[in-house]
């Protein structure tokens, strides 16, 4: 009894927010950065776990840094002639260039350079087949407004001008296509989500570092209770909110598994970590300008599509070459060994076996890829780069990805590539699950957010939304003028 009056005198006495955010990255930010221009008088309170924010994938270091836009990732057209997944991220990736560069117009964000940089997107494949999937894929793509700017070759000596490292050395006999998008980015969404942090707080918001959200419970007033743990002082603490958003990355099923809305109810997550090479050597660096990506291995998930990265962090250039994928229990780099554990749930272990015995391909890849010596990764780059010098290059450890398993009626369970955004049925609790492209599209994702779940202020947020984040039409015209118009604003590449 003593226990329980002590939990609700807590609970009687907690703070109360608008809007409470639980995870300091990217998806977190970015809905707080967008609430305080659409509703500034609200109280938001964001809780990460460890001692800054953007410590986990939104780190530079932690992820490629591809402003995906579908303009090189293969894996959104397994089918070369159908466009519609390439068009909808380029779309969505056009929204956050849109509300960035708002976000700089306003005065919010002042230094775009900070965290974005024009560097071209490429592909890249060998060998007759490959060459024919992506002649296709360029001519479907040519047609449409987003990617009309991109050109195709097979001349080794133009492919040789876009991306020198390619084709130094190379067997000029090996049958080679590329195609090349000059007005790609680099995009360090570590530095980004740090921007939009400073864009909340001086709106109001706050920030506690080393605070750890471990419980939500739905009170029968409507409000959450939010408890957690201040990781410096051990102390635990206590609020209430109207609002939720659990964008905590790996953790994030483990949190709304514990706020016990339905929506979850047998989903799993099956980690995936990465490694990279990486060289800091400037003749190295300055001969390649570019992202460049090629298909993946037989077997492999779609994230695990290799490709030779130009890299900008701290204003110092880099490149990355992977991804090599590693396997960990932990569901953030930073996380427990116990993490994956923890989600496991009666309803959910059958969906997630399921998986593993659909995906005995991917099973072999993972297996393979922890096997591989360090002569045979070396080797992979030597496929993109033979002049590769072993003495250039060092292995860095990115982040987690917590991929998303899904109960699914005709396999019982469904591995799935992407995010997902589930929201509770009164819409007062939402969460991200799933991993790529989400950084690059968090804007986008953040207004499905607000139309799911706030239906009452939808209408009169619709004009500040269309104001900072116009649609793309897709009108070759309208299209240009919106790309030139962002470009102009954020000092990129038209």
């Amino acid at each position: 009894m003593e226990g329980m009056r002590e939990a609700a005198e807590s609970t009687a006495a907690a703070e109360e927010f608008d809007v409470v955010l639980i995870g300091g990255g990217i998806m977190s930010a970015t809905l707080g950065a967008l609430l305080a221009k659409l509703q500034p008088e609200w109280s938001t309170v964001m809780f990460e776990r460890l001692g800054e924010v953007a410590a986990e994938s939104s780190n530079a270091w932690n992820n490629a840094g591809t402003g995906h836009s579908g303009l090189c990732e293969l894996n959104y057209m397994p089918d070369p002639g159908d466009s519609a997944k390439a068009e909808q991220i380029g779309q969505a990736f056009q929204l956050s260039r849109q509300f960035w560069a708002a976000l700089v117009s306003d005065g919010d964000i002042a230094n775009p350079a900070a965290f974005l940089n024009s560097t071209p997107h490429m592909d890249v494949v060998f060998g007759a087949r490959d060459v024919a999937y992506l002649r296709t894929r360029f001519e479907t793509l040519r047609s449409l407004p987003l990617f009309s700017a991109m050109r195709y070759s097979q001349d080794p000596e133009v492919i040789a001008e876009w991306a020198p490292l390619l084709m130094a050395g190379r067997d000029r006999a090996e049958p080679v296509a590329a195609t090349r998008y000059e007005g790609g980015t680099d995009v360090d969404f570590g530095a980004l989500t740090w921007a939009l942090v400073e864009s909340m707080t001086a709106a109001g918001a706050r920030v506690r570092t080393r605070h750890e959200v471990t419980a939500l419970h739905r009170d029968s007033n409507g409000l959450w209770t939010v408890r957690g743990r201040d990781r410096n002082t051990k102390r635990r603490f206590t609020v209430r909110a109207r609002f939720v958003f659990v964008g905590a990355g790996g953790y994030a099923l483990k949190l709304l598994q514990k706020a016990h809305i339905p929506e979850v109810e047998g989903y799993a997550v099956f980690p995936f970590g990465a490694q990279f090479l990486r060289t800091d050597n400037p003749g190295i660096v300055e001969q390649h300008n570019a992202k460049v990506y090629s298909q993946a291995a037989i077997g492999a998930p779609p994230m695990s599509v290799p490709h030779l990265d130009k890299r900008v962090v701290d204003g110092r250039e880099s490149l990355l070459f992977g991804p090599y994928a590693t396997f960990s229990t932990r569901l953030l780099k930073h996380g427990r060994l116990i993490d994956l554990f923890t989600t496991l749930r009666l309803r959910n272990i059958g969906v997630l076996l399921a998986v593993g015995v659909q995906n005995l391909a991917l099973v072999g890849y993972l297996i393979g890829q922890l096997l591989s010596t360090r002569h045979r990764k070396f080797a992979q780059l030597q496929r993109f780069y033979p002049a590769a010098d072993r003495a250039d290059w060092y292995p860095v450890q990115a982040g987690q990805r917590a991929q998303l398993v899904k109960p699914d009626p005709g396999k019982i369970g469904l591995l799935t590539f992407g995010t997902e955004l589930v929201t509770g049925a009164d819409g007062t609790i939402a969460g991200l699950l799933g991993a790529s492209p989400g950084a690059s599209t968090a804007p986008a994702i953040m207004i499905d957010l607000l139309h799911r779940c706030f239906s009452d202020q939808r209408l009169s947020w619709e004009p500040a939304i269309r104001k900072m984040m116009p649609a793309i039409d897709t009108d070759q015209h309208s299209v240009d003028a919106y790309l030139a118009r962002t470009a102009d604003i954020l000092g990129l590449t038209p």
